[in-house]
């Protein structure tokens, strides 16, 4: 059998006989001892401390303003937001025990710590969510919404692609079901969100449920940075594990990111479509946009032709923006901005 679809083991919580500096990222050896000033790749570090500057709980944010909006809005907007909310969490949902999940293999003790942090930090998302359901309407309609999420087909066929590959690797955990998981995360927290990240925009821009749109920026914030550090793993795994670096796993990138531009798009089409304001040919070229972003991340070449951010009305929420210090665009809560440097490549966010 092809070494790469052998399965991965567990790794022990401490060998003492190996060095603390991991060897490799996947079937490496390592102590399991984590010294920080002693890893294989220092620029982690980089990445560890800007994703815990990004510490926010939902609970920071006073809803009552959201509140006092609601009814204002239109029953088609009420709607959307509700169906929107709870689809950011049914994929939410999946992130933190697939984290958790991968850290069992993962021979690197700093790349564990960063995987439990963004466990961490999609846990938070997830109950952001919640938080903003509770605000807004009865439990009954809390629990309807969820189920509705559930059933519905459309959001059912995004997920499989999902799932599909988080679900093997699970079953299997091998080194070649490692890097198709690592790939179609990128495409969930890189390309799924953004119809309903839009969508919450499209209703700031209004001076529309501003409080929800502040929580998230946050939660747009940390996906980007957790996009970015897995972008990192797939090209250190490839790196490491040359074998891996093939035509095939590249044509695999190329179509997992161009089916998953498809369902976004798709849903986009399906969610929006009563939205007035926001042209859905234009988010189908934002779409394609940040596809292009993720394959540049990943080493890779665009897949879409190029273009500059076809929407610039979220250019204030958007990746481009998260450098340096800033106040919320719709001068909201302050918030310090973790300032980036090369050596974290965030550059290319």
């Amino acid at each position: 059998m092809n070494i790469y679809y052998s399965p991965l083991k567990k790794i022990k919580l401490l060998n003492p006989e190996y060095p603390n500096k991991s060897t490799g990222i996947i079937n490496g050896k390592s102590s399991g001892l984590l010294n920080w000033n002693d890893i294989a790749y220092p620029q982690m570090y980089d990445l560890y401390q800007t994703l815990l500057s990004n510490f926010w709980k939902a609970q920071e944010i006073n809803m009552q303003d959201d509140i006092k909006q609601w009814d204002q809005l239109s029953s088609t907007e009420q709607d959307v937001f509700l169906r929107i909310n709870t689809q950011l969490a049914s994929l939410d949902s999946l992130q933190t025990p697939t984290m958790t999940q991968v850290m069992d293999y993962v021979t690197d003790s700093s790349f564990k710590a960063i995987f439990a942090v963004i466990a961490q930090q999609e846990a938070v998302h997830n109950e952001s969510y919640s938080y903003i359901l509770s605000s807004l309407v009865p439990v009954s309609e809390q629990k309807a919404r969820f189920n509705q999420a559930k059933k519905d087909p459309i959001v059912q066929k995004r997920n499989q692609l999902i799932l599909d590959a988080y679900e093997q690797f699970k079953e299997k955990p091998a080194p070649q079901h490692l890097f198709q998981l690592a790939v179609n995360s990128i495409n969930l927290e890189g390309i799924y969100f953004y119809a309903g990240f839009a969508f919450f925009y499209h209703l700031a821009r209004q001076q529309k449920m501003l409080k929800t749109s502040t929580m998230i920026s946050y939660i747009q914030r940390d996906e980007m940075q957790h996009a970015y550090f897995i972008a990192q793993f797939i090209r250190i795994l490839l790196t490491e594990n040359p074998d891996l670096n093939n035509a095939k796993n590249i044509e695999y990138v190329n179509h997992a990111i161009a089916q998953a531009v498809e369902l976004e798009k798709e849903w986009a089409s399906y969610i929006l479509r009563d939205i007035k304001g926001i042209d859905l040919k234009e988010y189908e070229f934002y779409t394609e946009y940040l596809a292009n972003k993720r394959l540049r991340q990943m080493g890779l070449d665009n897949l879409f032709a190029e273009r500059s951010n076809p929407m610039p009305w979220i250019h204030v929420f958007s990746d481009e923006m998260m450098n340096g210090t800033k106040s919320d665009f719709f001068e909201q809560k302050s918030r310090t901005y973790a300032k980036v440097t090369q050596s974290n490549g965030f550059d290319e966010l």
